[in-house]
């Protein structure tokens, strides 16, 4: 028994040893994906980059000989970004924030790009690549293909849009009271923590659960407010008349729903039930038979049936020494021998 016992406890050490090999394989391969996919995302960045450069000198050098980029086979998406550059690399789960401390409808300052040093609201935020987006700051033209811009319902090729900055890329901006001339103005925060107290939020709403406090201040951030959607009728919708309707009067003659449901709320198999289904006695029925067939059969080797057989007439001369309370009589050897000595006793008590 101690061997089987060993051997399971190897079996399930290796099998958790085995799962746990998987993750780690798992999680690497996630890791150097998320890092393909972003060489390739900032090789997409600094080759725009580069060529801006090259193409800003040649113009300079050239003067009124440059060539007119505007004009070639290219020139209808000159200028202009792959749609590539709105969706940044996603961060896999075991590598991204705890606690992402910016909601929708914060103000952030940008710390780096064109727009550094210019104070926006935030429109979204990707937990996913943990990146934001910022009404008004970090725009870029990008060109969408003909199919993508027919399908969405749009003219020109062209559409201005936001470019998704990373969280690093801003700074908060809240407005504290100072405490010596009691003026509220504008704070850039560049450590926020987040912790608790954890709390529920609405239906529909984005703003995170946990609160967020000034590192090395302890300065609780609220959290801007955010109102639920607003719920909208549409056609598929139930009506309020036929909700309100009541379909279903209360009544003893019946059940408020059928046999069936009652059945499989009380549990048809359980043992505290004192009324069955034919289907459940009769499966019980064979259970019992399977039972008894399995006690009949010897599963003994020759030796251990023997020794089957001695224990069982032991037990049965055993039984045979208990009275109706289950207590052991007495043998007429031990009667005697009481008798005897009692009567000892008395004598030498009497000549005493």
């Amino acid at each position: 028994m101690q061997k089987v016992i060993q051997r399971t406890a190897q079996a399930r050490n290796q099998a958790t040893r085995k799962a746990i090999r998987a993750a780690k394989i798992t999680e690497r391969e996630e890791y150097k994906d998320t890092l393909r996919q972003r060489f390739a995302y900032k090789r997409l960045e600094l080759d725009n980059l580069r060529e801006e450069r090259l193409r800003r000198r040649e113009d300079w050098m050239r003067g009124p000989l440059a060539p007119q980029r505007d004009a070639a086979l290219s020139g209808s998406k000159f200028g202009a970004l792959t749609p590539q550059a709105l969706n940044p690399p996603t961060i896999p789960k075991h590598l991204r924030r705890k606690y992402i401390n910016i909601a929708p409808g914060d103000r952030v300052c940008m710390m780096k790009g064109r727009d550094k040093g210019k104070i926006n609201e935030v429109i979204k935020v990707d937990p996913n690549n943990e990146t934001v987006i910022v009404k008004d700051l970090n725009m870029a033209d990008i060109y969408f293909p003909e199919w993508l811009t027919e399908q969405y319902g749009e003219k020109s090729p062209f559409q201005t849009v936001n470019i998704p900055i990373s969280l690093d890329d801003v700074c908060l901006v809240v407005a504290l009271d100072d405490p010596t001339t009691g003026q509220t103005r504008d704070v850039l925060v560049e450590h926020v923590y987040g912790g608790g107290p954890i709390l529920e939020r609405g239906y529909g709403v984005e703003t995170p659960k946990h609160t967020r406090y000034i590192a090395g201040e302890n300065i609780e951030i609220p959290w801007p407010k955010a109102e639920p959607p607003a719920p909208k009728d549409e056609d598929w919708d139930t009506l309020r008349m036929e909700v309100e309707t009541p379909t279903w009067l209360p009544s003893l003659q019946y059940a408020p729903f059928p046999a069936s449901v009652i059945n499989e709320l009380r549990n048809p198999y359980s043992k505290y039930r004192t009324r069955h289904d034919p289907e459940w006695v009769e499966k019980k029925k064979m259970e019992d038979y399977k039972r008894e067939y399995l006690e009949k059969q010897s599963l003994w080797t020759p030796g251990a049936e023997v020794r089957q057989r001695i224990l069982q007439s032991a037990e049965r001369n055993r039984q045979k020494r208990l009275d109706a309370d289950g207590n052991y009589k007495l043998s007429s050897e031990t009667r005697g021998f009481i008798e005897n000595f009692m009567s000892k006793n008395s004598k030498a008590a009497k000549k005493a």
